[in-house]
């Protein structure tokens, strides 16, 4: 009997920017288990995997009483490994959580699910919030997206779109935290080559938009930190240090 809804966490040890990221301890515990734990927390989700090409985070997240599954090294991308996990275990939905993502919680995942669940022609949704910080809009590490009126992304950028004639008019949306997919969407995502606009950027959405197909984009309820440089881990270590009690293991922090 297949599930109706599976988490896939992707880590890989070989990040360009901060290599060993999944095993770095903030506040003493390694990123992936601050991912993973805030996944598990969600009651939406009935099960929650951690896709992985390295045996010391397979290690970890089952001495945590997690779930891992080892993948092939050479899957060219985070979608492309939570397919791989996805055609072994059958499901309806299938979230893909970043595991660079440390502060998500069930309130960034449970909207994904209901958009899937009450929109029978979403094939594939995502988090988008409006960028406050003005640093963030230039920043490549911040992917930049632009949608129509009815919600439906339209690009996703590492570049500042779109480009305002008045700064006055400047307005900036960025893709943050996870995302939900239909599973049979998911494995025909993976069934095909990247495309040369997900090349040139290194954003697989942009594969999902080159091919025509249409991605939902919903309302975050709140920022997150995600690390992806030196400079974004210092910002999560002072964000947690800066908590009266700490941050919940099973996330919720609000930045």
């Amino acid at each position: 009997m297949s599930l109706e809804t599976l988490a896939v966490i992707p880590a890989r040890m070989a990040s360009t920017r901060l290599p060993g990221k999944p095993l770095i301890e903030v506040g003493g515990v390694p990123l992936i288990l601050r991912v993973s734990r805030g996944v598990r927390a969600c009651s939406c989700v009935d099960r929650v995997i951690v896709a992985t090409d390295d045996e010391r985070i397979a290690e970890t997240v089952e001495a945590d009483g997690g779930e891992a599954m080892m993948t092939p090294e050479d899957l060219p991308s985070g979608g492309d490994r939570v397919a791989w996990v996805s055609r072994r275990v059958p499901s309806q939905f299938v979230v893909n959580v970043q595991g660079d993502d440390p502060l998500v919680g069930p309130d960034m995942i449970e909207p994904l699910v209901a958009e899937l669940k009450n929109s029978p022609d979403t094939r594939l949704a995502l988090l988008v919030r409006r960028i406050e910080k003005a640093e963030e809009v230039a920043d490549p590490n911040i992917v930049k997206v632009v949608f129509d009126i009815t919600g439906r992304a339209l690009y996703f950028s590492r570049s500042p779109v779109p480009h305002p004639r008045k700064a006055s008019r400047a307005v900036w949306y960025k893709h943050i935290g996870p995302y939900a997919w239909r599973r049979d969407f998911l494995l025909d995502f993976a069934s095909g080559g990247q495309t040369p606009l997900e090349i040139a950027e290194s954003l697989e959405m942009l594969r999902v938009l080159e091919r025509g197909y249409t991605i939902r984009c919903v309302p975050a309820p709140r920022d997150t930190i995600e690390v992806d440089t030196p400079d974004d881990l210092g910002k999560l270590e002072a964000f947690l240090a800066a908590q009266p009690h700490g941050v919940s293991a099973s996330g919720g922090a609000r930045p």
